[in-house]
């Protein structure tokens, strides 16, 4: 896939000039690229809380010792080596760890994701291709079968527990062979305990195949609506049996109902197919002269798209809260449209122009945000390869499945009918945009000779998500 990737600033480093150049350099969270002369060598790229600290670190003069003589020091130092400096700011670690991925792909870095440890997610795919389907876990995607891959999960483990969960609700084969079915099979052990309906060695009759068909189409239904089908299925049943008084079957159906509940609880909101896996990241966007406003990411079909800033004009965000603290007073609320620019006056009035954007409203003024991202979507089957696909989908599955107290940024899921819930968008924008309203203060930084030291270590401390500066020019 070929990668379209500047970085939003390019500066031309001299020695001579390297206080002045990095005084430039904002002290803010970003990614950085220095480059030497030589256009084909490796850069040195990371992200950095500190901008102007991390690079002027890099780029500091060698010490001096009293008798003239430079110190030695294991502090990596590129001052001699660096023709360029390269950088982006970036508004949240989700948009850091997403443009160094993209800088590191336009640099062409083989070890770009060995070094930001980026694995394919595991999922549940079920092999609707085969004349007796099942289902079993796998981190190997296919191109031709992408709509029968059902996750991301945290990890293999809570993949496997869902399928099981899932498996022991139907009677679809757990074996791992390519049938060729004979009424003389000797079958497995799901059969004897009629788990299974054995398409091994029953399905050789017209009525076992339609049978299995049959119970592997339910199993697409439940992954496909996330268990509603077989949910709505028992509990007519149930509501059948409670009104002709048959209570104690109505209690078996009930049980049942539960295991399904209890199945279903063990994938994620963000289990779907990848085809159908359309949500919005809303993320705090990167300071900026202006209206507050947010970064939103677009995610259409696996694939990440982003950021745009959305502005907050128009939707105010109530700062006061009770001593009990309630959220009530922290959404944000929906006002009059404000227009974001002021109205011309005179015969210019009523005649705009093709390049002012007529969006004034916030929730048009969202919705053409998310058109904008959505038409710079790359079709997977036709631009995008499996290998960057797969590298969205472990960024993805690394920020969403974090504690939800470590997990910054908020998600929304698309409508089952395909449209945005733009008024939810927009608040949690807004809230991005505000901050965490519960932080009233600052913690105050201990200033003790033995806390002066840990704050001085915790500032020292950087990613590691670095590549090397192996092929750098002198």
């Amino acid at each position: 896939m070929a990668v379209s990737f500047q970085f939003e600033q390019c500066v031309a480093f001299e020695r001579d000039r390297a206080a002045e150049i990095l005084r430039a350099i904002p002290a803010l969270p970003g990614v950085f690229a220095l480059r030497g002369t030589s256009v084909e060598a490796q850069p040195y790229l990371t992200r950095a809380a500190d901008l102007r600290r991390r690079i002027a670190r890099m780029l500091a003069p060698a010490e001096i010792s009293a008798e003239g003589v430079p110190v030695q020091s294991k502090r990596l130092n590129l001052r001699g080596r660096v023709a360029w400096i390269e950088y982006s700011v970036t508004g949240s670690e989700f948009e850091s760890r997403l443009t160094l991925y993209r800088a590191a792909a336009i640099y062409g870095l083989a070890e770009a994701r060995r070094r930001l440890r980026l694995h394919t997610p595991f999922f549940l795919r079920f092999t609707a291709e085969n004349a007796f389907p099942r289902v079993y876990s796998t981190n190997r995607l296919s191109r031709r079968a992408l709509s029968n891959f059902y996750g991301p999960f945290p990890s293999r483990a809570a993949a496997d527990r869902y399928c099981d969960a899932v498996l022991d609700l139907f009677k679809l084969r757990r074996c791992s062979e390519e049938l060729a079915p004979y009424p003389e099979h000797p079958g497995c052990v799901y059969q004897e305990m009629k788990k299974c309906l054995a398409p091994c060695n029953q399905a050789c009759t017209a009525e076992g195949a339609a049978a299995y068909s049959a119970e592997a189409a339910a199993v697409e239904a439940f992954f496909e609506t996330r268990g509603e089908s077989l949910l709505g299925e028992l509990t007519a049943q149930r509501e059948e049996a409670s009104a002709e008084m048959e209570f104690e079957q109505a209690a078996q159906i009930h049980a049942q109902v539960l295991r399904v509940k209890a199945a279903a609880q063990l994938a994620d909101e963000l289990v779907r197919s990848i085809p159908r896996l359309r949500a919005v990241i809303v993320q705090a966007a990167a300071e900026a002269e202006g209206d507050a406003a947010a970064a939103v990411f677009l995610i259409e079909g696996g694939a990440l798209v982003g950021p745009a800033r959305l502005s907050t004009l128009g939707v105010r965000a109530v700062k006061e809260q009770t001593e009990v603290g309630s959220s009530l007073f922290a959404q944000p609320l929906m006002l009059q449209a404000v227009p974001l620019a002021e109205p011309e006056t005179g015969a210019s009035a009523t005649t705009p122009s093709s390049t002012e954007s007529p969006v004034q409203n916030p929730e048009e003024r969202a919705a053409h945000v998310l058109g904008e991202l959505a038409a710079r979507v790359m079709p997977i089957g036709s631009a995008m390869d499996l290998a960057t696909l797969s590298d969205h989908l472990s960024l993805l599955r690394r920020w969403y499945y974090r504690p939800e107290k470590q997990r910054v940024g908020e998600i929304f899921f698309s409508r089952e009918d395909g449209t945005w819930p733009i008024r939810r968008i927009l608040r949690g924008a807004a809230r991005m945009a505000l901050g965490d309203l519960r932080r009233t203060e600052e913690p105050a930084i201990q200033t003790g000779p033995v806390s002066a030291e840990k704050n001085e270590q915790q500032q020292a401390t950087e990613s590691t998500d670095t590549l090397p500066p192996a092929c750098i020019a002198p």
